[in-house]
This record gives C-alpha cells, sequence and structure tokens, in this order.
C-alpha cells in the first residue's frame, strides 16, 4: 500500500469519527430509542460480514481477526439490544395491582 493510499484512508478514518461525534451529540433524547434501534440492525450486518470472514479459506490471521470481529460485534448486538429493552422499559407504564400510583 503506498503512502497515498494510506494518507487518504486515515483521512476518511478521522472524517468518519468527527462526523459520528457530531451527529450523536445533536441527536435529542426522545430519538435515542429508535436510532438505537437501527444502529443494532446495522450491528447484525457486521455481525454476519464477521462469520463470513472467520468461516473463509484464508490463513491463520484472517482466521484469528474474523473471530474476533464475531466476538465484539456478538457483544455490541446483545449490548444494543439489553439498552434498548430497558429504555423501553421505562416507558411502560406501572401495573396498578402492585399498588403504585401515578
Amino acid at each position: 500500500m503506498d503512502a497515498n493510499t494510506l494518507i487518504f484512508l486515515f483521512f476518511i478514518l478521522a472524517l468518519s469519527i468527527f462526523l459520528g461525534f457530531e451527529l450523536i451529540s445533536k441527536v435529542p433524547a426522545t430519538l435515542h430509542t429508535p436510532l438505537m434501534s437501527g444502529s443494532n440492525a446495522i450491528s447484525g450486518i457486521t455481525l454476519v460480514g464477521a462469520i463470513t470472514s472467520a468461516g473463509g479459506e484464508g490463513n491463520q490471521i484472517s482466521i484469528l481477526l474474523g473471530t474476533l470481529a464475531v466476538c465484539f460485534a456478538t457483544i455490541n448486538v446483545v449490548g444494543g439490544y439489553m439498552v434498548t429493552d430497558r429504555m423501553l422499559a421505562m416507558f411502560k407504564k406501572k401495573d396498578s395491582s402492585t399498588g403504585d400510583k401515578k
């Protein structure tokens, strides 16, 4: 890989980090749960790609990196759905039979 390509890829990485930070900091709290569900779907796509990478024919390093990608993507998907479920539970009404008054 030549130096120009490496500089271009670094520029894309830096731009995406900046853009992601700016977008996430501007999201109001009421939109957080729907956006979290959408990002979980994207993480699911990442998980499929990681499984494909881990199971593909290749050298040991690519299989190891694919396996690590599967682990991290799984943690991301499960954690994201747990947070989404917890946030949605905050909007549920309390059961009146338990004596809680609202």
